[in-house]
C-alpha cells in the first residue's frame, strides 16, 4: 500500500513542476504593477492572467499529470485518458447534473458538488486513468475494430468507467468532502498552532513520500483553505494567507544549511573533505531551490532522533512565522527563487523578516545538531563506522552517463533491475535480489540509499535525477 501511495506522491510532482512557471509570470506581473495588479499596466495584466491560467486549473493538471506520471511507459495516451476522465466526472457531478439525476431541486444539492472541480478529484481520476492505461494499452480488438486497439482504447474505456465511478462518488464524495473540511477547519481554526502542527507532520511524512497528500489539503482548494492558490491570486487576507508556506523558508534556505555545516563540523577528520563537498552542493540546492531531500535523506535513517528534532524545529518555524504574520509564498518550494518572486506580491507581508528568522534558525540548527550528534555519538554523514571496503577509492562521476554506469554496477547489473523510475530527487527502483545492491559504494557517489521494501531501492541523486534515470534506463536495456 505504501509503495502505491509513494507512486502517487511521485506522480504528483509532474503537475507540480508546472507551478514555478505560474510563479514567475505572476511574480513579474505583480512587480510591474504592485498597486493595480494589472489595472495600470497591460503587460502586468497579461503576465498575471497567464500565470493564473495555470493556478486556476490545478485540478485538471493533476488529472492529466498523474495519469501520465503513473503510466508504465509515460505515453501521451495516458494523459489524454486523464483529461477525458476528468471531464466526464466533473460534468456528471456538477450541481445541475446531480439535481437532474437525483430528481431534486438545485438548491437541495450538497455543497460538496459545488467543489467537485478540485485537486482531490484530479488525483483520483489520474490514478484510475493510469491503472486503465497500464492494463489495457496493449489489448488487441477484433479486426473490424482494430483501429481502436491498444492505446486508442484507453480514453474510450476511461470515459465508460468514469460513469459508474461518478455514480459511486455521488454518494461517497459528500462524506469525503465533509471529512476533509473537518480536518482542514480543525487545523486552520488553531491558527499559528495549527500551522506548526502541519509543518511538523509535513516533515514526518517525507520518508514515505506522503507529504504531497497532506500539502494538497492546505495548499489547494480541497478543504476550502487553498493557501497557495489564494496567495498568488491575491484573494486572501494579508498576513494570514500564506501561513502554511511562509515558515518553510527559514528552514529550507537557512536551517538545513546550518545542519549541513554541523555534519561537516562533526565528521571524522579523514572524511571531512568528502562530507564538505557533498554538503556544500546539498546546501546550495536547498537554499536556492528549496529541494531538501539530499540533506534530509543523508541523516533521517542514520539518526532518526535528529530527524525528529528537525521536524519539531520546522513546526516551530511555521508557528513563529504565522504568529508574527510574516508571509511569503511559493509555487515549487521554499527556496531563494520563490522567495524573490513572491516578495513583491500583494499578500506578501514583511517577507524580509523571514530572512532574519532564517538566520536565527541556521545557528539554532548548527549548535543543536552539533551538541546532539556529539553527545549521543550519532552516525551522521562522515561519522559512520568503518567498513571493510572503506579504503577503496571511488571517484565521483562527473556526468549523468558515468553516474548511471556506476549505479548499474552497484545495483547488481541490468539483470537485477526490474523497474526503473524517479521522483523529484530519487531513483525509485525494483530489484530481484536486494543482497546484490552495494549500498556503501552507492553512498560514495550519491547523497544516500534506502530500502523501504524487500525489493525496493531508492537512491538519493538530487534535482538532476531525471537525467540519470534516463541514462540508467538506456544502458540497462
Amino acid at each position: 500500500m505504501f509503495k502505491f501511495l509513494q507512486k502517487i506522491g511521485k506522480a504528483i510532482m509532474v503537475p507540480v513542476a508546472v507551478l514555478p512557471a505560474a510563479a514567475i509570470l505572476m511574480g513579474i506581473g505583480y512587480w510591474l504593477d504592485p498597486s493595480g495588479w494589472g489595472a495600470n499596466s497591460s503587460t502586468a495584466a497579461l503576465l498575471i492572467k497567464a500565470g493564473a491560467s495555470i493556478i486556476d486549473n490545478i485540478p485538471i493538471l493533476f488529472a492529466v499529470g498523474i495519469a501520465y506520471g503513473m503510466s508504465k511507459d509515460k505515453n501521451g495516451a495516458a494523459a489524454l485518458a486523464g483529461l477525458v476522465g476528468f471531464e466526464v466526472i466533473t460534468t456528471l457531478l456538477s450541481p445541475g447534473a446531480v439535481a437532474q439525476i437525483q430528481h431534486i431541486n438545485p438548491e437541495d444539492v450538497s455543497i460538496a458538488f459545488g467543489k467537485i472541480n478540485n485537486p482531490f478529484i484530479g488525483i483520483l481520476v489520474g490514478v484510475i486513468s493510469s491503472i486503465l492505461y497500464n492494463k489495457f494499452s496493449k489489448v488487441e480488438l477484433h479486426k473490424a475494430l482494430s483501429f481502436f486497439s491498444g492505446r486508442r482504447l484507453v480514453p474510450i474505456l476511461t470515459a465508460a468507467i468514469m460513469i459508474p465511478v461518478a455514480f459511486i462518488l455521488m454518494f461517497v464524495w459528500p462524506v469525503v468532502f465533509g471529512g476533509l473540511i473537518s480536518f482542514g477547519t480543525t487545523i486552520s481554526a488553531m491558527g499559528p498552532i495549527g500551522a506548526g502542527i502541519y509543518g511538523f507532520l509535513n516533515r514526518l511524512l517525507i520518508p514515505v513520500g506522503l507529504h504531497h497528500a497532506l500539502n494538497a489539503v492546505f495548499w489547494f482548494d480541497i478543504a476550502g483553505i487553498n493557501d497557495l492558490g489564494n496567495f498568488w491570486a491575491g484573494t486572501g487576507t494579508k498576513g494570514v494567507t500564506g501561513m502554511y508556506m511562509a515558515g518553510f523558508f527559514p528552514i529550507m534556505m537557512f536551517g538545513l544549511v546550518g545542519a549541513a555545516a554541523a555534519f561537516v563540523k562533526t565528521s571524522k577528520p579523514e572524511n571531512r573533505n568528502k562530507v564538505a563537498s557533498i554538503m556544500i552542493a546539498a546546501g546550495f540546492t536547498t537554499f536556492f531551490t528549496g529541494v531538501t531531500e539530499p540533506i534530509e535523506f543523508s541523516f533521517m535513517f542514520l539518526a532518526p532522533g535528529l530527524y525528529l528534532i528537525h521536524a519539531v524545529l520546522t513546526g516551530i518555524s511555521l508557528f513563529i512565522a504565522a504568529s508574527m504574520h510574516w508571509v511569503a509564498g511559493f509555487a515549487f518550494s521554499g527556496g531563494l527563487v520563490d522567495f524573490v518572486l513572491s516578495s513583491g506580491t500583494k499578500l506578501a507581508n514583511k517577507p524580509y523578516m523571514l530572512l532574519v528568522q532564517g538566520l536565527a534558525f541556521m545557528f539554532i540548527y548548527y549548535f543543536v545538531f552539533v551538541a546532539v550528534i556529539t553527545k549521543f555519538n550519532l552516525k551522521t554523514p562522515g561519522r559512520e563506522d568503518a567498513e571493510e571496503d572503506d579504503n577503496e577509492v571511488i571517484s565521483s562521476p562527473t556526468t549523468h552517463t558515468a553516474t548511471a554506469e556506476a549505479l548499474l554496477e552497484y545495483l547488481g547489473g541490468a539483470d537485477n533491475l526490474v523497474e526503473i523510475d524517479n521522483c523529484a530527487t530519487r531513483l525509485r527502483l525494483e530489484v530481484k535480489d536486494q543482497s546484490l545492491v552495494q549500498k556503501e559504494k552507492i553512498k560514495k557517489i550519491t547523497s544516500g540509499v534506502l530500502t523501504p521494501g524487500k525489493t525496493s531501492v531508492q537512491v538519493i541523486v538530487g534535482p538532476h535525477v531525471e537525467f540519470v534515470c534516463d541514462e540508467l534506463k538506456r544502458i540497462a536495456k
